[in-house]
C-alpha cells in the first residue's frame, strides 16, 4: 500500500506525528507539504492528494488541517474521492468497512496525536467489507458520472 500526506501550515505537527505512523506500520508515502509554517491554502493541498488517488498514482490518502473538515470538503469534490472526516477509531473503522473512504481527514486542533495515530492505524488495516454496501458506493459513482447536479 501506498498513501499521499498532505496538511496546511496549521497541522504539520500532526502530519510528522502521523508520518511516524506510517513508518512504524511500513506503509510506503508521499509527503504532498505543506513543508512550512508558511500560510497556505488547504484546498491545494487535498486536491494534490485526491489527484494521486484518482489517478492511482497511491492507494490511500490522508489529509490533515485545523479541523479536517476544509480538507474533507475539498476532498469530496474530486470525481471517485471519498474523503471521511473521523474523530475516533469507531468511525475510522466503519468508514472503511461499509464506505470504502479513500481518503482519511484529520483535525489538528480537535484531535491528540495519539488518538489520530491510532485512527491512522485502524483506518489503514481495516478492508472494504463490500456485499451490501457496494450498491451504495455504486449509486454515488453513478451519481459522479451523470454529471448532474441540482441548480437553484
Amino acid at each position: 500500500m501506498k498513501v499521499a500526506i498532505a496538511s496546511d501550515h496549521t497541522a504539520l505537527p500532526m502530519k510528522e506525528e502521523i508520518k511516524l505512523e506510517l513508518k512504524e506500520l511500513g506503509i510506503e508515502f508521499t509527503d504532498l507539504g505543506a513543508y512550512s509554517d508558511e500560510r497556505v491554502d488547504y484546498p491545494d493541498y487535498a486536491l494534490k492528494v485526491s489527484e494521486q488517488v484518482v489517478q492511482g498514482v497511491v492507494d490511500r490518502g490522508i489529509l490533515i488541517c485545523g479541523t479536517g473538515i476544509g480538507m474533507s470538503i475539498t476532498a469530496n469534490k474530486v470525481r471517485g474521492i471519498r474523503c471521511a472526516l473521523a474523530h475516533d477509531t469507531f468511525s475510522a473503522k466503519f468508514t472503511r468497512l461499509h464506505n470504502d473512504s479513500n481518503v482519511l481527514a484529520l483535525g489538528q486542533r480537535v484531535l491528540g496525536h495519539g488518538l489520530a495515530r491510532e485512527i491512522v492505524k485502524v483506518w489503514l488495516e481495516t478492508e472494504y467489507e463490500g456485499g451490501r454496501h457496494q450498491r451504495r458506493i455504486d449509486k454515488i459513482a453513478e451519481y459522479e458520472k451523470s454529471s448532474c447536479s441540482y441548480v437553484n
